[in-house]
């Protein structure tokens, strides 16, 4: 049974509910939780926009942000009593995609436990899917999660880090 659980959080409700399923399922198997998160390029040129004129700071800025969210993340997997370390991938060395089957492959994990808007259509051209992309690439089995149709109308996925630069 799964014993090694990867598990890609981005802050959106639906990566939480993504976690929140990775937590039950631990605890049947005893399995161990790895939260990873990743700062691509695109999260980079996001957030410069968000701090013109302050050079430098934006990429400390999105690492901290991210150093909360997986710290969270695993906070709420220890309460349960599951074993949980988390990665910070900002080396931006490819897609988000890419660095999480690289990141599953490297750790050896037994399962990816992912959420997913499950965007259809034109949304989903658009928006693209990490998420699928991990399951057509993971060399290991994939579990996705479906959002809510409340967040399948959240505008989550590129939110920008709230900080004392970014309100000035």
């Amino acid at each position: 049974m799964y014993q090694r659980i990867l598990v890609p959080i981005d802050g959106s409700s639906t990566a939480s509910r993504g976690l929140v399923e990775a937590i039950h399922l631990a605890k049947l198997t005893g399995a161990r939780l790895r939260l990873v998160h990743v700062i691509d390029e695109l999260s980079f040129a996001l957030s410069m926009d968000a701090y013109a004129g302050y050079a430098g700071s934006w990429l400390e800025e999105l690492r901290r942000n991210a150093r909360n969210l997986l710290e969270d993340g695993r906070t709420r997997a220890v309460r349960e009593g599951i074993e949980t370390d988390t990665v910070l991938l900002d080396n931006f060395k490819g897609a988000v995609h890419d660095q999480v089957v690289a990141e599953a492959q490297a750790w050896k994990a037994d399962l990816i436990v992912i959420g997913t808007h499950g965007r259809r259509g034109l949304g989903r051209w658009v928006m693209g899917s990490s998420a699928e992309h991990i399951l057509r690439m993971s060399p290991v089995p994939v579990l996705l999660v479906r959002a809510p149709e409340s967040a399948k109308t959240e505008h989550e996925r590129f939110a920008l880090p709230a900080g004392e630069l970014a309100s000035q």
